[in-house]
């Protein structure tokens, strides 16, 4: 099976004098597996996401996503990489409020050189999947938590990127909305889509994912798989 996240030997030092934030730590995750990465605050689990998606960069060892050494590369070129390979969710949205929800969606696409109107046409498609194309035209204020972070779902998925990161996608949450979130990612899941989801919802975890790891003070202290896949 194609790994598309490979790490060995993965550590990272905030300072000299203290113990790892992450690691060392060897872990792969295959081609539509969905993982989900528990622990408690400070265990490591914000570090690993950000030296998945090459927003930080490792103090030791090998880092490869979608076939590529990330670790390796530069800013630009990471930048570039996250675009085109990865899509990430964040916790608190991060839409921009004076773009319409269309707009927002197709942002990343149109940073990729994509034409406004294939943006467009993936745009539509994704809010048709994701029940939220009655509110193409809206703004993110007039939207319930739970349609935003559909929204911010959306643009992660614009470009089909072969990873989504969700960091907490229920954190900000209401139960309902929560409960909405939660069935969007087993969706996904069950569509093919590889998933890394960082998360201190247990009962998220377990509906959402077919592999768990748990992190303690930056090391791996249990990984589990599902029983059969949802």
């Amino acid at each position: 099976m194609n790994q598309v996240i490979e790490l060995e030997g993965v550590a990272k030092r905030h300072d000299t004098a203290g113990a790892p934030a992450l690691g060392p730590l060897t872990l792969s995750v295959a081609k539509g597996e969905a993982l989900a990465v528990t622990g408690p605050s400070g265990s490591g689990k914000s570090t690993l996401l950000n030296l998945i998606a090459g927003l930080d960069k490792p103090t030791a060892g090998v880092v490869m996503v979608a076939g590529r050494r990330i670790d390796q590369l530069s800013e630009h070129a990471l930048a570039k990489f996250r675009r085109e390979h990865i899509g990430i969710a964040f916790q608190f949205f991060n839409l921009l409020d004076d773009l319409t929800v269309t707009d927002n969606i197709q942002l990343p696409a149109q940073l990729t050189g994509t034409s406004r109107r294939a943006a467009a046409a993936r745009a539509g498609e994704l809010m048709e999947m994701l029940g939220i194309h009655k509110h193409a035209r809206a703004y993110p204020g007039r939207l319930s938590g739970g349609e935003r972070q559909r929204v911010g779902v959306a643009r992660a998925l614009i470009n089909r990127p072969e990873l989504l990161l969700a960091d907490e996608p229920t954190g900000a949450l209401d139960s309902a909305s929560g409960h909405d979130v939660r069935d969007l990612l087993m969706d996904l899941h069950r569509g093919g889509q590889t998933i890394v989801l960082v998360t201190h919802d247990l009962a998220l975890a377990e509906a959402c994912a077919s592999r768990t790891i748990h992190l303690v003070d930056g090391h791996l202290a249990l990984d589990t798989y599902a029983r059969a896949v949802r």
